[in-house]
Formats: structure tokens, C-alpha cells, sequence
């Protein structure tokens, strides 16, 4: 989500820029294509790295696989209801796939939330203290101000338990044949 907000900004200073130079006062840098034919962007298909479990937590990992970002899902957040609290799990924590790292209590139920992989923890979103609300509007957003849950480090065994978690394909798959 991030890059598509990125590539609207890109546009929108481009389509300002332009403007001020056809009407009004000229800006002091102005937008000008390179004199060659190159693209200012890759045409290239980006890869999923987010992957899902089938207790419906998520999980980002960066390029390097080295670090990730875990969550809960859209389609848990819903089945929740209104988030009142959520206990985050505790920094340099080592956990192994499947443990639990943390709990959210709703109007309607209470669910732990479980690593999606093995992993340690580095960083907690310790805004969902105060806004635990936050997972039901943006439950999916690893952004400062998001619902993603931890931050972690992950080793090579952690990277083979992320190669068999779902894709977002196969989570909609999965979660097609759930009730809430």
C-alpha cells in the first residue's frame, strides 16, 4: 500500500509542478523527462512477501528475509468486533511458530495471537495500548500508525516455516469457506 501512496505523491508534485509552470508563478525546479527514453519506473512484478496462517494472523518480511512485520488479518479484525484491548507481546522475546505472543480482547471475544512463524521479537506497537481500536481500522498497515502487532528478526527456520504459510490468494480461499 505504502508504494501505491508513494507513486500518487510522485504524481501529484509532477501534475503541480506543471501546472504552476503553464498559469501562474513559475516554480524554482521544474519537472523535465530526461532527454532519453528511460522509464522512471520498473515495470517489473512485485513479489508477495505477505503471508498468512490459518489462525489469521499476518506476516511481512523484508526483501533480505531477514526481518518481518506480524499482525492480524482483515477478516479477524471483523470477526472481533470493536478491539477494547490488546496485550502485546514482550521485546526480545523468542518465540517458536504457532506460540502465543500476545492477546486481543473485543466487545464480542478475546483471541491470542499467535506467532506465524519462529522468530524474535525486536519492536511492539505500543500505540494499540492506547488505540486498540486501531487493528479494526487498519488491522493490515505495518505504517507507523497502523495495527501491525511486532516487529521481528527471522532466522533460517523461520524463513521455511514462511514459504509454507498461505499467500493472499490462498487466504481469500481459505477465509471464503469461514463464517465470521
Amino acid at each position: 500500500m505504502a508504494a501505491s501512496i508513494a507513486r500518487c505523491w510522485r504524481v501529484a508534485a509532477r501534475t503541480s509542478s506543471l501546472t504552476a509552470v503553464r498559469g501562474m508563478a513559475r516554480p524554482a525546479v521544474q519537472f523535465r523527462p530526461a532527454a532519453s527514453a528511460a522509464r522512471a519506473f520498473s515495470a517489473t512484478a512485485q513479489v508477495d512477501v505477505r503471508k498468512y496462517t490459518k489462525d489469521h494472523e499476518w506476516i511481512d518480511l523484508n526483501a533480505d528475509q531477514t526481518s518481518g512485520v506480524i499482525g492480524v488479518s482483515e477478516f479477524a479484525a471483523e470477526a472481533l468486533g470493536d478491539v477494547v484491548y490488546v496485550e502485546l507481546p514482550s521485546e526480545g522475546k523468542e518465540v517458536g511458530q504457532g506460540d502465543a505472543i500476545g492477546a486481543v480482547e473485543s466487545v464480542k471475544s478475546a483471541a491470542d495471537i499467535n506467532a506465524p512463524i519462529a522468530c524474535k521479537i525486536t519492536h511492539v506497537n505500543n500505540s494499540l495500548e492506547e488505540k486498540p481500536g486501531t487493528i479494526n481500522q487498519l488491522p493490515e498497515d505495518d505504517s507507523a500508525g497502523g495495527g501491525w502487532i511486532a516487529k521481528v528478526e527471522v532466522d533460517e527456520a523461520g524463513i521455511k516455516e514462511f514459504e509454507a504459510l498461505m499467500d493472499p490468494e490462498e487466504y481469500k480461499a481459505f477465509t471464503a469457506t469461514e463464517e465470521h
